[in-house]
């Protein structure tokens, strides 16, 4: 259980390095003219993610959650893609990446990086590693309702991205 306590906590440290970033790159957007969307669902975004990681060591830790090699391992991989999948964004984007949606007039919509073959990679590498991060060592409940909790919250969040991609490409025609 250690190491996967250690994977937990590498993953929460990750997150807040992207906090950092999103934040710097925040200020950079509203300085550039940019308006944020969708204030009122980003609370319930970050008290899921966190939810997710005490979820993660708390199913394992009371529960006695099994390590199974072969899902384990597996799931370490999904991480680990999935990590790669995030960063490759987030360098796509530059300083258009945030964990906020915010829209900076006249910036091009990115279509390059994972951004060629998917409208939200983003999301794809959150949702693949809110179901494997607990699966590696058998955290069955944590993955379930995070995976539900999470699609639920992904609707709005993607339908609220999509309204203000599509009002800012209205208001540069």
């Amino acid at each position: 259980m250690i190491w996967y306590t250690a994977l937990v906590l590498g993953v929460a440290a990750e997150r807040m390095a992207e906090l950092v970033l999103a934040r710097r790159n925040a200020r950079w957007s509203l300085a550039n003219g940019g308006s944020e969307s969708g204030r009122s669902h980003y609370p319930v975004m970050v008290l899921l993610h966190t939810a997710l990681l005490a979820g993660c060591l708390l199913e394992v830790w009371v529960g006695q959650g099994e390590f199974v090699p072969l899902v384990g391992w597996a799931m370490v991989g999904v991480v680990l893609a999935a990590q790669g999948l995030r960063w490759w964004c987030i360098a796509t984007l530059g300083r258009q990446w945030n964990t906020r949606v915010i829209v900076v007039p006249d910036q091009p919509l990115v279509t390059g990086g994972p951004y060629r073959w998917l409208r939200h990679p983003n999301y794809v590498a959150v949702a693949a590693e809110g179901t494997a991060l607990p699966l590696v060592h058998g955290a069955w409940a944590t993955a379930v309702v995070f995976t539900l909790c999470n699609t639920v919250l992904l609707s709005t969040r993607i339908r609220c991205e999509e309204a203000a991609l599509a009002a800012a490409k209205g208001a540069r025609a």
